[in-house]
């Protein structure tokens, strides 16, 4: 019976040590999908500032 306590406080603390793993590597996960939104947002503002730099100099072109 005390073997089997035993056994069973073991898997008690492995589940509760990777719980807490598993919480800490949520935590970066999300704060690395926080950074990726971000350098997305910023890559589009740039896209959208090129197309218009583009479109701008496209207009000046005369036509053909």
């Amino acid at each position: 019976m005390n073997a089997e306590l035993d056994g069973l406080e073991r898997k008690v603390a492995q589940i509760i040590d990777l719980c807490a793993s598993l919480r800490a590597e949520n935590r970066r996960l999300r704060e690395r999908v926080g950074a990726l939104e971000d350098e997305k947002q910023a890559l589009l503002a740039r896209m959208n500032e090129a197309r218009g730099r583009l479109e701008a100099l496209l207009d000046k072109l005369p036509a053909e």
